[in-house]
């Protein structure tokens, strides 16, 4: 299991979803068009824009697909150290 805090910019974000249709189970559109993070273990958590979680590896290759997927670079993933991770510093 991995540690990872998925960060949305909702100002970069244009509503694209190609991350929604690459892992739906962590990333949906809010009522905006403006991509958010969900917590498929905690089904009840508020919709965010930034989430921690702990993610197997099979669903940490699909969160980073779907941030890469994303025409706009509007998602950003950090290790629990901090280090970010996606988009390559």
């Amino acid at each position: 299991m991995k540690k990872i805090k998925i960060v949305i910019d909702p100002e970069l974000c244009i509503g694209a979803a190609s991350c929604v249709t690459i892992k739906p189970e962590y990333y949906q559109l809010n009522d905006v068009n403006k991509a958010i993070v969900m917590d498929p273990q905690n089904p009840a958590a508020e919709p965010s824009y930034t989430r921690e979680l702990e993610v197997s590896d099979a669903d940490y290759e699909g969160i980073m697909l779907g941030a890469e997927s994303c025409p706009t670079r509007a998602i950003f993933i950090y290790d629990e150290e901090g280090n970010q991770l996606y988009p390559a510093g």
